[in-house]
């Protein structure tokens, strides 16, 4: 079995919405990797820094698409203005005649949202501005993107949430405004499977585990070099997941001829991992999602034997 992938994306066409940092670099990489073209958006550049303030870069993404073995094109965008999404989609139409998988990976929100803040308690322009980042994006960009992916059967589209359909029905998520954003995205998967399955594509939502993002590494004081440093702190991260590991299985759902059989559901990098047997950067593998219920929420110390 490769090292990154379960199969090949060679000749096929990526976008990758929201690759800056995260799940959507990850992804990016892992699509390159498998020898995809990706075009990867996002508000932050080598020129302008969007609101986060912080250091990468989708020029930085692409390169590292390219050097994985696919071709990066970094195009900077900002999905809340139907504009710049159109303008994307009518480039890409224009220099690739196609587009074979859509991941909408675009969020924005950590700055945004505050721990366990009843929605009268929580600031109303930071929790509407959240909900505009996470989920009228999705529909702006799906709204430009479908009809080019769906010139050519096979297509794919995955929306990228927090915590799989299950997890987030019976457990209240941080907050109102978080809560709501993410099971609006699970619920976007389901009825775009309902739109793009008869028309022969499939759609999908994917949550990855707890993921060890720049963002969380930093907020940690690690780097992935040394991330276990932080399970003194908080010992249930050593269930953790690189960018990577949920990478690998959206290349391994696009490299999937039978991807239809997932449409419309809610699927989690650790399950796909089982289905398709690849693993993280350290060769383990990690099933967040199960080890939430069966551990962490159950209040028992952390012991991950098991779940990676």
């Amino acid at each position: 079995m490769p090292e990154s992938t379960t199969g090949s994306s060679q000749n096929k066409v990526a976008l990758v919405a929201g690759a800056t940092r995260g799940a959507g670099r990850g992804i990016a990489v892992e699509l390159g990797a498998a020898g995809a073209t990706v075009y990867v958006t996002g508000r932050s550049t080598r020129a302008r820094r969007s609101e986060y303030d912080r250091p990468e870069t989708i020029e930085d993404t692409a390169d590292l698409v390219t050097r994985a073995g696919g071709r990066g094109i970094a195009v900077p965008t900002d999905h809340l203005d139907p504009a710049q999404v159109k303008a994307l989609v009518d480039r890409i139409a224009a220099e690739q005649g196609r587009l074979d998988v859509l991941v909408n990976d675009i969020w924005g929100g950590e700055k945004l949202f505050a721990w366990d803040a009843p929605v009268w308690e929580h600031d109303l322009d930071k929790g509407l501005r959240l909900l505009r980042l996470a989920v009228d994006t999705h529909a702006v960009t799906s709204h430009h993107a479908l009809p080019l992916l769906l010139r050519h059967p096979g297509g794919l589209v995955v929306e990228v949430t927090d915590g799989t359909a299950d997890y987030n029905r019976d457990t209240y998520r941080v907050s109102f405004f978080y809560d709501l954003a993410k099971t609006a995205v699970l619920r976007m998967a389901f009825a775009l499977g309902h739109e793009l399955g008869p028309r022969g594509a499939t759609a999908v939502a994917l949550t990855p585990g707890w993921l060890r993002s720049e963002i969380m590494l930093d907020e940690f004081g690690v780097g992935e070099d040394n991330w276990r440093d932080a399970l003194a702190r908080v010992p249930h991260f050593a269930i953790s997941e690189t960018p990577r590991y949920v990478g690998r299985a959206v290349a391994a759902l696009a490299a999937d001829p039978r991807v239809s059989r997932f449409n419309g559901t809610s699927l989690s990098s650790g399950g796909l991992a089982r289905e398709y047997g690849f693993t993280d950067l350290d060769g383990s593998r990690p099933d967040a999602w199960r080890y939430l219920v069966e551990v962490q929420d159950r209040g028992l110390p952390a012991d991950v034997t098991g779940y990676r």
